[in-house]
């Protein structure tokens, strides 16, 4: 009982307001482009990969540290291995860690240069990414298939490029109305 009376009184400590917020956002920006991307038709072709969009917006709107953007890469990648709609759903795991890790560093590019308020940054970023992810993708499809290079780059990288515009506006389009959600309890904008 000395020991107890001995003891400093507890001070409570109060959380930084955006602390791990930033991780619920993504987990659930994750579930929803999970859910369109198994649920999104195939139309000549293209399907918006939803996930890529969706880790796109988390990391323009906080620029995690690169670790973390291997993570996020890490985790999205292992997510669509069970959606997945190609002949090797574990090319995944590679071509978003590379989409993530691509757009991070676009991210603290921008953000260096003082393009941190330019409009058009989810749009480059959301494109960069499908484009590094597409691409890595799609080589390594090309090689599990043993596919000639021909067929890489007139067929499969066309249509990374076009999916790479539609996710770079659905990621423009969206980062708006995602950042209103996660600053809504602070008044920012």
């Amino acid at each position: 009982m000395d020991e107890a009376k001995s003891l400093p009184p507890l001070e409570e400590v109060e959380p930084l307001q955006e602390g791990y917020r930033w991780v619920a956002i993504t987990a659930m920006l994750f579930a929803i482009g999970i859910i369109l991307h198994t649920v999104s038709p195939n139309v000549g072709g293209v399907t918006p990969n939803w996930t890529i969009a969706m880790y796109s917006i988390v990391i323009s709107m906080f620029n995690p540290k690169l670790s973390q953007a291997v993570g996020i890469g890490f985790i999205a990648g292992l997510t669509l291995v069970p959606s997945s709609k190609s002949a090797f759903p574990l090319g995944n795991i590679a071509s978003e860690l590379s989409g993530a890790i691509l757009c991070c560093l676009v991210v603290k590019a921008m953000l260096a240069a003082g393009l941190g308020e330019w409009k058009l940054r989810p749009l480059v970023t959301g494109f960069l990414a499908t484009m590094a992810s597409g691409s890595v993708f799609t080589f390594i499809l090309k090689l599990v298939l043993g596919l000639p290079l021909s067929v890489w780059v007139y067929a499969m990288l066309p249509v990374v490029a076009v999916v790479g515009l539609l996710n770079g506006l659905i990621t423009f389009l969206l980062f708006a109305p995602v950042k209103r959600l996660f600053y809504a309890q602070e008044g920012r904008k």
